[in-house]
């Protein structure tokens, strides 16, 4: 997992004084290159032991290997994505259009190419084994996330699994509970917080439904509660309330998903996709 991931992982979960070393770190990861661990303290309107304390927590024993790793991982991004434009964690109100645009994809397909090497196949494997099994398949995530569970849905009832998405938490948790022959519940939760999809999930676990878990936070409720967690790797841009690049990487995951529900099925999978395609045909005519 890269320090940039594992800073936008951390924050939410941090302290206070340490949140608000990340929340400078992420906007301007060089800052920890250009300045000593007194500027930055200062910086930060926190201590020096605040800035250790924040380097241990994200896995580092201090200052000075925090910031030699990160310039090293700065200097390898900057040498992948210099030659599409601009490059940068973070987005600026200086920054043109192209300049943005460039950003933000250097962002995404960081997401991308992080959560896939990331990727605990044993994990996925699991996952996509109960998924197959199920009678049944709910959905459930709420703003973007919601968005990235009918992606799934969509695709599986492509093929002709039984998908649900659940879009409202009465419902999300009323559906769990109906025996309904074999059932897999899956949540979406970039923070791994949200509290109505942790609840989806563990009244899904109670009722005996089999839970997988879509999140970036490694030790987040959501990924304690599921039986197979997912992980997605992301550093979102100053933006990041619009949930553009965790969404990438959800989606990433997403059709890590179905393509081995399809591969099991191979055949079946596509024929039904080229029935379904040309059942369709009439409409994009």
């Amino acid at each position: 997992m890269s320090i940039q991931s594992t800073i936008e992982a951390a924050a939410s979960t941090l302290p206070p004084s340490l949140a608000r070393v990340a929340t400078v770190v992420r906007e301007n990861p060089s800052i920890v290159i250009d300045m000593t661990i007194n500027e930055l303290a200062q910086k930060c309107n926190t201590s020096v032991a605040s800035v250790v304390r924040f380097c241990r927590a994200i896995g580092f024993s201090g200052y000075a290997p925090l910031r030699m790793a990160l310039a090293t991982e700065l200097g390898k991004e900057a040498a992948q994505f210099s030659a599409r434009g601009a490059f940068g964690s973070e987005i600026s109100d200086e920054d043109s259009l192209r300049e943005a645009v460039s950003k933000l994809a250097a962002l995404e397909l960081l997401a991308i190419e992080e959560t896939v090497a990331r990727l605990d196949f044993n994990v996925l494997e699991d996952a996509i084994a109960d998924i197959d099994r199920a009678d049944r398949i709910l959905l459930y995530g709420i703003g973007a996330s919601q968005f990235v569970a009918e992606d799934l849905a969509h695709k599986l009832l492509r093929v002709g699994r039984n998908a649900h998405v659940l879009t409202d938490p009465h419902e999300a948790i009323a559906a769990t509970v109906l025996n309904a022959g074999p059932t897999v519940a899956i949540g979406f939760s970039h923070s791994g917080a949200t509290t109505e999809t942790v609840r989806f999930l563990q009244t899904a676990s109670r009722n005996g439904a089999a839970t997988i878990g879509v999140t970036s936070a490694k030790d987040s409720p959501l990924a304690t509660t599921a039986d197979h967690a997912l992980f997605t790797e992301v550093r979102e841009s100053s933006f990041r309330a619009g949930a553009m690049v965790s969404r990438i990487a959800q989606l990433t995951l997403v059709d890590c998903l179905f393509v081995g529900v399809a591969k099991r099925r191979f055949s079946e999978t596509v024929d039904a996709l080229q029935r379904t395609r040309e059942a369709t045909r009439a409409l994009r005519d």
